[in-house]
Order: C-alpha cells, then sequence, then structure tokens
C-alpha cells in the first residue's frame, strides 16, 4: 500500500495547491487521489472514509464543473463567497448531531474503527466539500479541523505518509483560508 498512498499523497498535495490557486485541473487531482484512498481506507476498516471518498469522486466532477460554469449554467467562473457566523452555527449543530447518530450506528453495527471520529469528521468533509465547490470562504476553517483531528486517525491505522499529507493539508488550508479571503475582500471593495 506504501506506494499507492504516496501516488494518492502527491495528487492530494496537487489538488490542495491547484484549489488554492482556484485551478480547475484541482478536480481531476481529487478525482483521482480519492479513487485511490476509496481503495486504502475500506482495506482498513475506516469505511467512512472509504465511503467519504466515493462521495469525493462524485464531488470532484460537480466541483469542476461548478467552478468551471458557476453551477447555473451562467457560463462564468464561480467567486468566492461566505455564509455568515449564524449559517455555520447552525451548520455545526445539525452536522454534529448527524455525526453523533452516525457514530452510534458505526459503533454498533459495524466492525469499524474510531467510529465516532470517523463519522465526525467524515459529516464535516462532506459538508466541507460542497463548501469548497461552491467556493465558501468559511470551508478552510471547517478543513483546518477536520485535518487535524485525522491525523491521529491514521497516524494509528499506520498511514503515517496520510498522517504527513494531513499535516500538510492542516497548514495549506491556513493559507487557503487566507488567499480566499484577501480575494473575497477585494472583490466586495
Amino acid at each position: 500500500m506504501t506506494t499507492w498512498e504516496a501516488i494518492a499523497m502527491v495528487l492530494a498535495i496537487a489538488y490542495l495547491l491547484l484549489a488554492i490557486k482556484q485551478n480547475l485541473w484541482s478536480w481531476v487531482a481529487a478525482f483521482f487521489s480519492t479513487l485511490i484512498y476509496s481503495i486504502i481506507f475500506f482495506d482498513v476498516s475506516l469505511l467512512m472514509d472509504s465511503a467519504l471518498n466515493v462521495y469525493y469522486l462524485l464531488m470532484a466532477i460537480y466541483g469542476w464543473y461548478s467552478w468551471k460554469y458557476g453551477g447555473k449554467l451562467q457560463e462564468k467562473e464561480l467567486e468566492v463567497t461566505t455564509y455568515g457566523l449564524s449559517t455555520n452555527i447552525k451548520a455545526i449543530i445539525i452536522l454534529s448531531g448527524i455525526s453523533i447518530v452516525l457514530g452510534y450506528i458505526m459503533s454498533n453495527y459495524t466492525n469499524a474503527d474510531f467510529a465516532y471520529i470517523d463519522s465526525f469528521t467524515t459529516v464535516f468533509a462532506i459538508f466541507s466539500t460542497y463548501m469548497l465547490a461552491k467556493k465558501v470562504l468559511e470551508n478552510w476553517i471547517y478543513w483546518i479541523v477536520i485535518d487535524a483531528i485525522s491525523i491521529y486517525i491514521y497516524i494509528q491505522k499506520g498511514l503515517d505518509l496520510t498522517a504527513i499529507l494531513f499535516a500538510i493539508y492542516t497548514f495549506l488550508a491556513f493559507v487557503a483560508y487566507k488567499k480566499w479571503k484577501e480575494e473575497y475582500e477585494l472583490s466586495k471593495a
């Protein structure tokens, strides 16, 4: 798995670096990285992470379309927006509730490891990926938390390259947030 994990890691870093620059090719790198990770996570019994990566495959297609056409056949690129504090607080409450329910199900009815933590990162990642596809600024804040928590899971599962990847992701999410925020503020000025 180390070779495949390394390939997935390189593609994942390419995805994030290209996403920071709002480059459409980011979604191609995301597609292939997540294809590999879907298999890797299934093999180490991180079932929610495996399912999440299948979702990422679909979101890579949707993200490319959304960024290119604005998601509404507008034939123009999407601009960075924000949800604001109130919407984000509501989202966090709802997503936390869903995470607890899924964690309970995964803990009691499957052989999933880290059922609650895996469910939390998966549920929030689903929402954050949608936010990224729609170029919502706060997606990067969510990713900072998700990625930092994921480091622990991957170290515990012996996926050291993936843990390193998520440490890099955490740092790059800070960079991305800063860059996207500057762009958002310039567009509103």
